[in-house]
């Protein structure tokens, strides 16, 4: 079974904030996937009213894939998946239980497949990293964070 439980959305300092917890890493990287664009879709995300916002759509699952595959494949699998949503901003968080930061491969070629997701990370995302758990658990949360390109302004709020 790959989901432990989900936690609805919760308000923190006025973020909007989901939380999925896992197990194991069987289906889970097609679980996150999901439960990320269900949220992108509760935020107005989803449709998207551009191109550019359509690919900030599709960088956002590509990135949410990526760590979370990671997690699986370098650290026994993700433990939670948390989605921050705040301003047009969106924070992803996927903790596990191994204390190693990410670390960049030596470099391969392209059309290898495999050692390109850190790569993927300082493309695609704002800004990326990891830290320490905070709960003082064993293990670390590798975060990213990534925005969605501004609204026309006729889709502006007053």
């Amino acid at each position: 079974m790959v989901v432990e439980g989900e936690m609805g959305e919760v308000a923190e300092g006025g973020a909007q904030v989901r939380r999925l917890i896992l197990s194991g890493t069987g289906r889970v990287v097609s679980r996150c996937r999901g439960f990320t664009a269900e949220a992108l879709a509760d935020w107005g995300w989803i449709p998207p009213d551009s191109e550019s916002a359509g690919e900030r759509i599709e960088d956002v699952l590509l990135l949410v894939s990526e760590v979370v595959t990671n997690a699986c494949l370098h650290a026994g699998g993700p433990e939670e998946l948390v989605l921050r949503h705040a301003h047009g901003v969106l924070r992803v968080e996927v903790s596990d239980r191994s204390p190693d930061p990410p670390r960049r491969q030596a470099p391969r070629s392209p059309a290898l497949p495999g050692g390109h997701g850190l790569i993927l990370l300082d493309r695609l995302a704002g800004d990326w990293g990891s830290v320490p758990r905070p709960d003082g658990g064993v293990g670390k949360v590798v975060w990213l964070e990534i925005n969605l390109p501004e609204r026309p302004r006729w889709h502006r709020p007053r």
